[in-house]
Parts: structure tokens; sequence; C-alpha cells
């Protein structure tokens, strides 16, 4: 005796013949193996159409595999981002002063969304204590263009643009994504950016941006009476 176990014998092809006829219905129960099979019906150069049928399909399952593993992949990531995105709204509801309201924005975008760039600016006619603040007619003046539609903007912006969004850091954003802080008035502006200029070509992928800016122009209102409200 050894101490070793005996390893498996492999299966030889008749042993695996043998139990197929004992168990006729071993496909029905196993039946994605069948893809699997290679069953070639070839005379001569001629392929037949049942060999050419199970490629097919076996090019086909292949196919469908890999898009849904994409679409687990973006179902994992929007799982992410709606979880990062309740807990800063649920942040922002809890929030007692500007001061909290204005840096919860921030550190959630840069540290939890990993934004690179943070542009929130606040307008009102009086410097206000806390954050990035300007007159309406400045940042009109400034990026009038981006706040005409009221929606979420994307894209390569103009240099004077992003110099006054993200001020010197500016020169390192390749993209952005821009949207008005908009509740019975304009109060405000929110920029996020990205080296790449790339990363926000179109508004698809920010829906969470306009979805916060949506909330936060909700809240600022109750911290912040100097805010300047324009129609």
């Amino acid at each position: 005796m050894t101490d070793q176990q005996d390893s498996p014998k492999p299966l030889d092809s008749e042993t695996v013949a043998a139990y197929l006829r004992l168990h006729p219905e071993f496909f029905i129960d196993h039946d994605e193996l069948i893809p699997e099979l290679r069953i070639p019906h070839q005379r001569g150069d001629t392929v037949s159409l049942v060999e050419r049928q199970v490629k097919l399909l076996r090019e086909r399952n292949i196919e469908m595999r890999q898009r849904l593993a994409h679409l687990m992949d973006v179902a994992r990531d929007n799982d992410r981002l709606f979880d990062k995105t309740r807990r800063l709204v649920l942040d922002l509801m809890d929030a007692s002063s500007l001061e909290e309201v204005v840096s919860c924005v921030e550190d959630s975008l840069r540290r939890e969304f990993q934004v690179p760039f943070v542009g929130l600016i606040l307008f009102s006619d009086t410097p206000l204590p806390v954050g990035r603040s300007v007159s309406s007619a400045e940042a009109h003046q400034a990026i009038g263009g981006l706040l005409a539609g009221g929606k979420t903007i994307c894209g390569v912006l103009r240099e004077h643009e992003l110099n006054f969004l993200f001020g010197e850091a500016g020169a390192d954003v390749g993209s952005a994504a821009v949207v008005g802080l908009s509740y019975q008035g304009l109060h405000g502006v929110l920029a996020i950016g990205s080296a790449d200029a790339q990363h926000y070509k179109s508004s698809l992928g920010t829906l969470f941006l306009g979805y916060i800016a949506e909330v936060l122009s909700r809240v600022l209102p109750r911290f912040s009476a100097p805010l300047r409200s324009v129609r």
C-alpha cells in the first residue's frame, strides 16, 4: 500500500460510448453541452448544411455570452453608481449648513465618484463665506451659452469656459460636463471634467450628474438667502 491515492484513470472513447448507449437521455439533461460538440459531415471538400448550422449556432452562442457578460458589467457599474448617488443625496438632505452642502458635493464627486476636476459655482450678488461664488451677470457673460438650454452640456469646451469653471486646473481639462443648478430660478452651476477629450463626448453616462444637480438645486436655497435666483 502507498500513502498516495490512486488518481482516476482518464476515460477512453469506448467507455464513453458504452455509457452513452446505456444513457441515451444524457444530452437531454445536459443540453448545454450540445453547442460544444463537433460532428463533421464532410464529403471531400464540401461541408454539409448540418455542420454549417452547428458552426453558426456555436458562434452565435459565443457572441451572446459576450453580450451577456457586457450587460452584467454595465449592471454592476450602474449599481455602484446608484449606491454612490444615494449616499450623496442622503448626505445633502442631512446637511445643516451651506458649508456642509458644498463640501459634501465636492468631496463625494472627487473621492466616491473619482472625478478628477470638479467645479461648483454659486450665484450671489455678495461674496459667500464658503465655496466659489460669482454674480449671475458675470456667469452669463463667461458661460451663458452653457446655461441657456437648461440641460447637461458635454464635450470639449472653450478655454475661457474651462478657466471659469475649474480655475487654474482648467488648462488640464480635456472634456467636461456642465449643468445649471435650476429650481424656481438659477442658483449656480456644477461641472465635472476629465483629462481625456473623449470622456464626456455625449450626455450618455452623465445622468447621475443631472440627478445630483436637481437635488442640490432644491437644497441650496434653504441655507443661502443671498443666492441669486435668476428666472
